[in-house]
């Protein structure tokens, strides 16, 4: 179980509230921001900003398994995303772990492997670590034992997907990628076909059976959304039985649709970092620009999280209040988080500190635990060392 920082007051630095950077200090105790004269660290060059919050990334799989047939024990995987999530300011972070006829790293199998591993590894845990289902639309069978499985271990976020017509394209057009993709399932190319036009032909069960798993949603209360929208009648029909969520739609027309219905977008960082889809999509900048996107996400890359950031402020696109509300405050709105996203009186200790010069982030703290610390800012706190030893005796 890691130990909260002693009472400490952070000052010379820009803070982020209220919507604006001002120039004032931040005091935290017993994991929340609190009040009142305390032992002082100096932080003057750098901005302290609200933790990252994370709603879905998938690099934890490279930790897990770096090599696809080479996977590691799944608590050496986490500590290992744990320190990277800590390191690029995230506080609190959901792991996209599929819940998927593909089987292997993605299937129901692993999933709860995966979510057994996280709850044994929770009292080792900085960063707030959480898994997000994803729950392809055609597993029918397996609803039942999904439900199960969020029940057991309380899982609160799950989006529906269906990479079935992708996979029948791909056959098509690539057939040497979903050779490969069988393959890395153990399969043969017509194993894996034979199984995507199985789940195809149930195609007139699934609107039952994502109701169904609705309205357990709604029991249990799970947040739910879709993933990949195409299109504005696609969006409005997940929305319709509680979807709310949109992540990755994939046009235009889905993520306005989504707007129009007050349902928030996800977008991924590594798009406006790379400044376009590494699939060949919609550019995520662009629908920032037209106010269609909420939230950035990790997806595959916990480093673009902040850079997406900076290069919305320096495109001109958004102030930095505005474009880190959309790691923090807004991502927390959407999951129902209360307690953190903001550095408000009685919230989570939830922070990060930026050097102003560098834009590096030096410093993170997830529930008042010190979870990352290097360069200048570990030289600040080296100095006040003394001072917060005697507070904490």
């Amino acid at each position: 179980m890691h130990t909260a920082l002693p009472p400490v007051r952070f000052t010379g630095a820009q803070i982020l509230r209220d919507g604006a950077l001002q120039r004032r200090s931040l005091a935290i105790a017993d994991g929340r921001i609190t009040k009142g004269p305390l032992p002082e660290v100096d932080m003057r060059g750098y901005l302290i900003l609200p933790g990252i919050i994370d709603l879905h990334g998938d690099a934890f799989e490279r930790h897990i398994a770096p090599r696809p047939r080479a996977p590691f024990d799944i608590e050496i995987g986490l500590a290992s995303v744990d320190r990277d999530a800590a390191a690029n300011g995230v506080t609190t972070a959901w792991m996209a772990q599929s819940w998927s006829w593909e089987g292997g790293l993605r299937g129901p199998d692993f999933a709860e492997r995966l979510l057994a591993a996280k709850n044994a590894y929770r009292p080792r845990m900085g960063t707030d670590l959480r898994v997000q289902l994803r729950c392809e639309t055609h597993m029918i069978d397996s609803g039942d034992r999904m439900l199960a499985a969020i029940r057991r271990f309380g899982v609160d976020y799950v989006v529906f997907n269906n990479h079935l017509d992708q996979a029948v394209e791909m056959a098509q057009t690539s057939p040497e990628e979903v050779t490969q993709w069988a393959k890395r399932e153990g399969r043969t190319m017509e194993q894996h076909m034979a199984l995507v036009e199985d789940l195809l032909a149930r195609e007139k069960e699934v609107p039952r059976h994502l109701c169904r798993l609705a309205e357990a949603f709604d029991v249990l209360g799970v947040c739910y959304g879709s993933h990949d929208d195409p299109d504005g009648e696609t969006r409005e029909t997940y929305s319709m039985i509680g979807a709310s969520i949109a992540e990755f739609p994939t046009s235009r027309r889905a993520a306005a649709a989504a707007k129009a219905m007050n349902d928030p977008v996800l977008l991924g960082a590594p798009n406006i970092v790379r400044g376009g889809s590494q699939s060949g999509g919609i550019r995520a900048a662009d629908l920032v620009a037209q106010n269609l996107c909420d939230v950035l996400v990790s997806d595959y890359y916990y480093p673009a999280l902040a850079a997406a950031a900076w290069i919305l402020v320096d495109k001109g696109l958004l102030s930095l209040p505005d474009a880190w509300a959309m790691l923090s405050s807004k991502p927390a709105e959407v999951l129902r988080l209360p307690d953190r996203g903001t550095l408000d009186f009685g919230r989570r200790a939830d922070l990060v500190a930026v050097n102003e010069a560098t834009r590096a982030i030096e410093m993170t703290i997830a529930g008042g635990v010190l979870t990352h610390l290097s360069h200048g800012a570990a030289q600040r706190f080296a100095r006040g060392s003394a001072t917060l030893e005697m507070a904490a005796e």
